[in-house]
């Protein structure tokens, strides 16, 4: 890992346009839901069972074929990169107890993906934060995580949104289906269907326009965006000529709802898998409780605890 960026070449496609090889995890935030919990432990590293949100988000990227990512950090937050670091004193004593399981699992993140940083000085919006990326990324299209959300390993998204990115050569995003009472809390987008020759990759529709955290009553679907987002190097340009929106920030929504206005296409999938969001408290213990369930190794017999436990609290009776 490393502070300084390097740029390799995006990898190319039969299309003739580069795919993108590289992502951003904006990571800055405050995380005041958690508070006081991330007044000295990021957001981001809050455990769902033994690893951190961030390695799940991390290992999701390398997945999809990308071995560079860029965290944009912020005060306090150098933990974040500590964990995709070595640490030859804790791997020294694991060997020296036998335990290849548990030291496996500590040299796996330092050997996902080259982890740079970049400082936010200040939170002004997701837009400001991805704008801290561009001396990293260059002109070329790169991924952006959102680090407080991520799918199944088994339901993947990511692949498909960057082959339709680099079909396209435009922007692409990612739709699930919100209750309309929820427009408020995300962006929100019209749609129209997709030319088909890109229905092949999956659940395709045209973006033709997007707002940021509408009213029900003023939302045109009640498609949001997910935080996944594959983007041109042009939106870079775009964010310099977005001001203050929503909430006195700079908004991503609408610096691409900029670039589309002026030609860009805009296309997303709409995804049907699993997506864990830990960006609120109860989102956060939803997480850890469906993945814990669903793990081999402490599943079954967790399984079997929870539903004793909710048997009895629903009963009135003693629980544990």
């Amino acid at each position: 890992m490393s502070e300084q960026p390097a740029n390799p070449s995006a990898a190319p496609t039969s299309s003739g346009r580069p795919r993108a090889v590289k992502a951003v995890i904006p990571a800055a935030g405050l995380a005041t839901r958690f508070l006081p919990a991330t007044k000295a432990v990021p957001k981001e590293l809050l455990p769902v069972v033994d690893r951190p949100v961030l390695q799940y988000i991390v290992e999701e990227a390398t997945a999809a074929g990308i071995g560079d990512v860029l965290l944009i950090t912020g005060r306090g937050k150098t933990s974040m990169v500590d964990h995709f670091d070595r640490r030859p004193d804790l791997e020294a004593r694991l060997e020296e107890k036998g335990d290849a399981e548990r030291l496996a699992a500590v040299r796996r993140p330092s050997e996902l993906a080259e982890v740079y940083t970049c400082r936010q000085p200040e939170q002004l919006g997701l837009g400001h934060a991805v704008g801290y990326a561009e001396s990293h990324v260059g002109d070329q299209p790169f991924a952006v995580l959102l680090g407080d959300e991520f799918v199944k390993p088994s339901e993947p998204l990511l692949p498909a949104m960057l082959e339709l990115q680099a079909r396209t050569g435009g922007i692409v995003l990612a739709f699930f289906e919100v209750d309309p009472s929820e427009t408020k809390r995300y962006g929100i987008a019209s749609v129209e269907p997709a030319e088909s020759e890109l229905t092949d990759i999956g659940e395709v529709v045209r973006v033709t326009g997007m707002v940021e955290k509408p009213k029900p009553e003023d939302a045109p679907s009640n498609l949001a965006v997910l935080g996944r987002y594959v983007l041109p190097g042009t939106i870079f340009d775009a964010i310099r000529r977005t001001g203050p929106g929503s909430g006195g920030e700079i908004q991503l929504t609408d610096a691409m709802e900029l670039l589309r206005s002026e030609g860009t296409p805009v296309h997303a999938i709409v995804y049907r898998g699993t997506r864990y969001d830990t960006g609120m408290p109860l989102g956060y213990l939803q997480t850890v409780v469906q993945i814990a369930a669903e793990r081999e190794d402490l599943g079954a017999e967790f399984r079997k605890w929870l539903g004793e436990f909710v048997a009895s609290d629903a009963s009135g009776g003693p629980s544990t």
